[in-house]
């Protein structure tokens, strides 16, 4: 079984990268995304199970304690973690798996998996990232001056990832996420390793 590859994509608050990561999903349905652990409250239409596993701080400590994440960071106040099981029994199953973090569970998760893809997200201007955490209309007006805030030391991390992508026209920005996973499927060691009975037939005298 040929494993899959393990796509890592963050960004700022703000910056779309939730929206983007939907939109791949539904145009990209051999891509996995990994369901993270968060001690944040959960927002209004989202469900346990589907978006995030809503748990205790208690609990996600605990787990902590049990080694059960690959990553694992306090963002914004909140914890997040990505269980590291379900993760390796994807990817050994041969599916592409997407986690959606932040930089420190990205930095985490290349030191523990270099042959990771990561991915960050940038948003076209500072006053455009303020809009859309204001326009969101579901966080105080303390957690989105804390998110703007922190927003400058996300980015400053920009250039440790693989790719940067610049959401200013959703469309256009989709598109780049999608030559990505489309240009690092056709990589010559996972296409040899995928072909190689053509190849074998190829070489054949």
């Amino acid at each position: 079984m040929i494993e899959g590859t393990l796509f890592v994509v963050a960004a700022p608050s703000g910056a779309g990268k939730s929206t983007l990561v939907n939109a791949l999903l539904d145009c990209e349905p051999d891509i996995s995304l990994s369901i993270s652990h968060t001690t944040r409250p959960p927002r209004v239409g989202e469900e346990y199970g589907r978006h995030y596993y809503f748990v205790e701080r208690t609990e996600f400590e605990r787990e902590i304690a049990e080694d059960i994440f690959l990553e694992h960071a306090e963002v914004h106040g909140n914890l997040y973690g990505t269980s590291r099981t379900v993760v390796h029994d994807k990817l050994g199953s041969g599916a592409d798996v997407l986690l959606e973090i932040d930089w420190q569970g990205a930095r985490q998760v290349r030191a523990r998996k270099p042959d990771c893809v990561s991915v960050f997200i940038l948003p076209p201007s500072r006053p455009e990232l303020e809009r859309r955490l204001r326009g969101r209309g579901s966080d105080a007006p303390e957690v989105i001056e804390r998110r703007l805030f922190n927003s400058r030391e996300e980015i400053a991390h920009a250039n440790e990832f693989d790719y940067i992508i610049i959401n200013d026209r959703f469309e256009d920005a989709l598109g780049d996420l999608r030559s990505i996973v489309h240009a690092v499927r056709k990589r010559a060691p996972l296409q040899w390793r995928r072909h190689e009975t053509l190849i074998e037939e190829l070489l054949a005298p």
